[in-house]
This record gives structure tokens, C-alpha cells and sequence, in this order.
């Protein structure tokens, strides 16, 4: 894509869609070292974080705040599930409802590698000034946005 000799607004688009794509691959690849260490992918991590700051919600909540579709969400509660880490509980007032759980394990697991990967985090992203991370998340909350309208 770099040597794109269409007209300038495609070039540039391109341009900056590689550099966006690679900056959040590094990013990833940075950050996600640890994740590796405990066995969790990024979407597991991101089920034992959201349960552990929000407690038990329901899968549908659950897909809503860490950005992932019901199907890809299924398999990787099962995953924690077989490893222990969550449980579901049926509503009691409604059968068809379920709540997810972490259970004590998982709990002791997102509470040993949450500060370590908040840290991490943290290192990564401090090769930019404050204000260029308000920037960053702004400009990039505008563009999640507009591609989620248009899709």
C-alpha cells in the first residue's frame, strides 16, 4: 500500500491506515507479553478486568463494553470457564437470564495481572505527552465512531 499512486486523498488514507494499523500492532505486541505469561489472550483479559471492576453482568453488557460480538464472546467465556476463572449463574427471577462470575480463582489471577498490565500500559503509552494521548483517544473515539456509522 505504500507506493499507491492514486489520487492524494487515497494515498493519504492509506498512508495513515497503515501507520494506525501498526502503531496498535506494536501496541498490542507491547503490552500483550504478559497476557502470554498468564495464558490469556486479550479477550479474556478483557472479560476478567470488566468483571473485576464492574462485577457480574450479563454476556450481552459484557460484548457491549469490551467491543466484541456475541459469537467470538461465547467461546472465550467458555475458555475461562474451563479454566476456572468465571462461572454463568441463572437469574432467579428470569431462567432464560445469565450473569457471568468470576470465581475466587479468577479473581486472584485479574488482580495479580491487572496492576502489572496497567503498568505496562502505562510504559508503552508514555511516549506521548498527556496531552498527545488526550489527542490520540480523541481523535481515535471520532474515528471508531464515524467507521461504526458507516458500517
Amino acid at each position: 500500500m505504500g507506493h499507491y499512486k492514486g489520487n492524494k486523498k487515497t494515498a493519504q488514507a492509506l498512508d495513515t491506515f497503515v501507520k494506525l494499523t501498526r502503531a496498535a500492532n506494536s501496541v498490542s505486541a507491547a503490552t500483550g507479553v504478559q497476557l502470554a505469561g498468564a495464558d490469556l489472550t486479550e479477550s479474556q483479559f478483557a472479560v476478567l478486568e470488566v468483571l473485576y471492576h464492574a462485577g457480574p453482568l450479563c454476556l450481552t453488557v459484557i460484548a457491549h463494553k469490551i467491543l466484541k460480538t456475541g459469537g467470538n464472546l461465547t467461546l472465550v467465556v467458555k475458555n475461562l470457564e474451563k479454566r476456572g476463572l468465571v462461572q454463568r449463574k441463572q437469574s432467579a427471577e428470569d431462567r432464560r437470564y445469565f450473569s457471568l462470575h468470576l470465581t475466587p480463582k479468577g479473581k486472584r489471577l485479574i488482580t495479580e495481572i491487572f496492576p502489572k498490565q496497567a503498568a505496562r500500559i502505562t510504559e508503552v503509552l508514555e511516549t506521548l505527552t498527556p496531552d498527545e494521548q488526550t489527542e490520540l483517544a480523541r481523535l481515535s473515539k471520532k474515528l471508531g465512531l464515524s467507521a461504526g456509522q458507516k458500517s
